[in-house]
């Protein structure tokens, strides 16, 4: 996340005239938040820092194993990030989950991966696609935090930035955290509208007198048929 300040404070809407930004910015530093969104309840168990490592990512998940102790399993879904399964990462959910470690065949990242995978553990990770980070649920949580927390955000300085997220964090656990319905019902994405039908419904869908394009629509942007003409097509061929 940028920590940006702007070298003008903005003015708030008042009646009659709308808010006044500057649209320049300074941009003072960056922080990584490594976040964990509880789904069943809505929590959010997070780290704030300058890095986001291996070191970082272990020292989250040993954060969350203690936050929640009384927890007999843990079903983590992540994104295919190289963080996501590190030598380090196995090292603590070996000493979590009480296994005997050999890293002399985790040494590659499928070998990692499978290992951290197996289902017999206490913490089992469960990696999405790849393209398919929106499927974690942690994103819609990103989402509510860049536009209530980030997009408008004015700071001075990083201990500002860090102060206020910090603040607005324990509001969210404490008066807004709650389950999201999950609406995807698993079935592949298809378009609504065929290709076929996308033009007859443009036509039919103008906000003019009638269905025919406008004269000006048609000297500057002639329509194109939708079959070759038999002329065409020999000329083509030839």
């Amino acid at each position: 996340m940028q920590v940006l300040g702007r070298p003008s404070p903005t003015q708030p809407a008042q009646p009659g005239k709308p808010e006044k930004r500057e649209f320049e910015y300074i941009r003072l530093g960056t922080r990584a938040m490594i976040t964990s969104f509880v789904v069943a309840t809505g929590e959010v168990v997070w780290d704030l820092g300058p890095t986001r490592t291996n070191l970082d990512f272990r020292a989250h998940v040993l954060r969350v194993a203690a936050h929640f102790p009384g927890m007999k399993r843990f079903d983590w879904v992540v994104d295919n990030l190289n963080t996501h399964m590190s030598l380090e990462l196995c090292e603590v959910v070996a000493y979590l989950c009480g296994l005997p470690l050999c890293p002399k065949g985790l040494k590659t990242q499928e070998q990692r991966r499978a290992w951290l995978s197996d289902p017999e553990h206490k913490h089992v990770f469960h990696y999405l696609p790849v393209h398919g980070s929106w499927l974690n649920q942690v994103e819609l949580f990103f989402s509510v935090l860049s536009r209530q927390f980030l997009r408008r955000g004015d700071f001075a300085s990083v201990k500002e930035f860090e102060d206020r997220l910090w603040r607005y964090m324990e509001e969210y656990n404490q008066e807004k955290a709650h389950p999201y319905r999950w609406t995807y019902t698993g079935e592949p994405l298809q378009r609504g509208t065929p290709f076929s039908q996308t033009r007859r419904q443009r036509l039919l869908g103008r906000a003019w007198f009638g269905t025919r394009p406008q004269l000006y629509e048609r000297t500057l942007h002639p329509l194109r048929p939708y079959r070759r003409t038999k002329k065409v097509a020999a000329d083509l061929r030839n």
